[in-house]
């Protein structure tokens, strides 16, 4: 079974001492609890990895007895234990009674390390926020990137420009009806309704699905809101729409870019970049034509901005930069990335699609001493973009 480079670094972090709980994040159906199955083999250490996926069974006081058998199992041994917990978000209070146990193993120097993981990274990431800090690291689970599906599946660069990075969709490619249904019923559907519905009241769930829906037709494209208004029934105000966006975005399925500013408030007031967080969404909401998004230059120049965008967005997560894009008058850059406060990159995208070329230049005139990079280009193809063979930085 293919391994991931996520096995490799939790695989390091259990491997040292207790510091900290490990948290597995990222996008649905991306391979988390694989990646974690797989870590705990691979290891010589004594686990017990447990699942909160039966409603009739769960509950705190569960948690807290399976969480006494590990305890048990150190005792027993005299070594460390690893106690593995997916889909903790299902089981209510898990914030409250994970911190006391764990503070009390602390306190006791009880040898159990913990991983956390789930299918909603939304409510856990809300869990974690409300009890936990200070005593987690996280781990960012992405979509699987290009190399991942040419070893793993096989992929050319069209099949991963179109059918992104989601691995149980991966083996449907040849029955692309079959995928879209998928897409939509296994991803598109649980993310809108039981992730980000179930963390707080959403007063108009038809919009936020035509919001993504329309979001993700328009990826790589710069939309405001005041067109978005204009095309969504029922839409309110700009500020529901910019609520919804964020609550897209920290589901790992749709952004809005800022554009690129010195001062950060006039980059928040800026209409945002659309970008989907994987390519198979845009083909998805826009109708999986093959013929259209591969063979048409301008629909094609959008699906390798989104791709190039959502490699952007994953490495970011795992890297710790930001995604912006610029605009100056007629000139424009389409990503520019900035990593603490001297770091900072322009990229652009050969993609077909008819640009004016004069924005790179007027950048640099800006910020001499960023890094530019041409995706596309001799020096920088974009297969060896998405395969991560690039710097981004200098």
């Amino acid at each position: 079974m293919y391994k991931r480079i996520l096995v490799e670094q939790l695989k390091k972090r259990l491997k040292e001492k207790r510091l900290f709980m490990q948290i597995i994040i990222g996008p649905r159906q991306t391979g988390k609890t694989t990646a974690v199955l797989q870590a705990l083999e691979l290891l010589d250490k004594q686990h017990h990895f447990i699942s909160a996926d039966d409603p009739v069974v769960v509950s705190l006081e569960w948690l807290r007895n399976e969480w006494e058998k590990v305890r048990l199992m150190h005792k027993q041994s005299k070594k460390e234990v690893i106690l593995a917990i997916d889909e903790v978000q299902k089981i209510p209070q898990w914030p409250s009674m994970v911190k006391y146990l764990w503070d009390e193993d602390t306190r006791k120097k009880n040898q159990v390390k913990i991983i956390l993981l789930g299918s909603s990274s939304l409510l856990i990431q809300k869990g974690l926020n409300e009890s936990l800090a200070g005593r987690f690291e996280i781990l960012f689970c992405s979509h699987w990137n290009y190399l991942e599906c040419k070893e793993a599946f096989n992929f050319t660069l069209n099949d991963f420009l179109f059918f992104g990075g989601y691995p149980g969709a991966a083996n449907l490619k040849k029955d692309i009806g079959r995928w879209a249904r998928y897409i939509g019923s296994s991803i598109v559907e649980p993310v809108i309704s039981r992730d980000i519905l179930q963390m707080e009241e959403i007063r108009k769930p038809a919009l936020l699905r035509a919001l993504f829906t329309l979001g993700a037709q328009y990826s790589a494209q710069e939309l405001s809101y005041t067109k978005m208004l204009g095309q969504l029934t029922d839409a309110g105000n700009t500020v529901t729409l910019a609520h919804y966006l964020d609550l897209l975005d920290k589901a790992n399925v749709l952004c809005g870019l800022q554009k690129y500013a010195a001062n950060k408030l006039r980059s928040k007031q800026s209409s945002p970049r659309l970008m989907v967080y994987d390519t198979s969404l845009l083909i998805w909401s826009a109708g999986a034509s093959r013929k259209r998004f591969l063979e048409l230059p301008d629909s094609r120049g959008h699906l390798i901005e989104s791709a190039v965008g959502a490699c952007l967005l994953a490495r970011g997560k795992e890297e710790g930069f930001s995604v912006y894009w610029w605009r100056d008058r007629e000139m424009e850059i389409d990503f520019v990335i900035e990593k603490g406060t001297t770091a900072l990159s322009a990229i652009e995208v050969k993609s077909g699609r008819i640009k004016n070329v004069k924005g790179s230049m007027e950048f640099m005139k800006k910020h001499p001493n960023a890094l530019c990079l041409t995706v596309g280009s001799d020096s920088c193809s974009l297969e060896d973009f998405l395969e991560k063979k690039i710097p981004l930085f200098k």
